[in-house]
């Protein structure tokens, strides 16, 4: 078993097609289908189900997949630290993060980043935090930015959780519209009556919001439902409904303003994740280095935002 065999095998498994993933390793068809037949008799079990037009891992497979991909990323782990060493490259950061960071914490942390070390190579994988922790797992991503509610890490893996910072969920609305209130902070019950726009059932902030108003007993008044974060501010600036948010989404958002939520106050843990059981190369300790002190820096702007640090 080789590294050149694991690569074939989990490309098919996430391409589910022979032509589609030696295209993509630039590889012969024949030379593929010769590694997955030398990786299956090497395993003693078939990895796919084959039929025309259709792939799919057999039980096998399903257990090799998460473990080859764990393999192949400490692979390029290691190649990655050993060319920092000798100088012969700046290395790399796979950085994982939710969309309501993605346009206010990650950006400038990526900014901040870039400015100072240009030559490594960044990637972000944006998605929900529990797909970000199973990303981690399989050494996907080095780090991950996630929200402390969301799920455990898989069995058999270790993370390490940084505590950043404590943020409020706040209300937006128009920054062209009347404010909702002449007060500090608008309570759940006059929430309920304004016109909402909700998110998509995947974000963890619909079930908050939608847990807080069952617990009061509260029907809201939805205009919009199922958006995503952009589509959801967007008509929010156009005066179509109110939204609850994280309070750093209002960053460089001159078309909204926030007024801050009571009764109940509702808030979210923001922490950096990375496997306990991974040394993380120079490069994505510089990354990680980078998020801190833009945590730290964001907490002094914002009363709806705590430094934990």
């Amino acid at each position: 078993m080789n590294l050149e065999q694991l690569r074939g095998f989990v490309e098919v498994a996430r391409l589910g097609h022979f032509t589609r993933a030696s295209e993509h390793l630039h590889l012969a068809q024949p030379s593929l289908s010769r590694q997955i037949s030398t990786l299956e008799r090497e395993l003693g079990a078939e990895l796919f189900h084959r039929a025309r037009g259709h792939i799919s891992l057999t039980a096998a497979g399903e257990t090799l997949l998460p473990r080859a991909q764990r393999m192949l990323a400490d692979a390029d782990a290691i190649r990655d630290e050993m060319g920092e060493l000798a100088g012969l490259r700046r290395g790399r950061v796979r950085l994982g993060a939710p969309p309501t960071l993605c346009i206010s914490l990650v950006a400038e942390a990526v900014s901040s980043f870039h400015a100072t070390y240009p030559d490594v190579d960044l990637h972000l994988t944006e998605s929900g935090s529990r797909l970000l922790v199973e990303q981690l797992a399989v050494g996907a991503v080095d780090i991950a930015l996630i929200t402390a509610s969301d799920g455990l890490p898989p069995a058999g893996v270790s993370l390490t959780r940084m505590p950043l910072l404590a943020e409020e969920l706040v209300v937006v609305s128009s920054a062209a519209e009347p404010p909702l209130t002449d007060g500090p902070a608008i309570d759940l019950e006059q929430l309920a009556a304004l016109p909402l726009i909700t998110f998509g059932e995947s974000y963890e902030l619909r079930a908050t919001t939608d847990a807080a108003f069952r617990e009061a007993g509260l029907t809201p008044h939805p205009v919009l439902e199922g958006a995503e974060m952009d589509t959801a501010l967007r008509f929010v600036e156009r005066g179509l409904g109110v939204a609850v948010v994280p309070a750093m989404v209002l960053f460089d958002r001159p078309g909204l303003r926030s007024v801050r939520l009571s009764h109940p106050m509702m808030t979210r843990t923001v922490s950096l994740a990375h496997r306990s059981d991974v040394t993380p190369a120079i490069a994505v300790a510089a990354m990680r280095k980078a998020i801190v002190s833009t945590s730290a820096e964001v907490a002094r702007r914002d009363p709806a935002i705590t430094s934990l640090l």
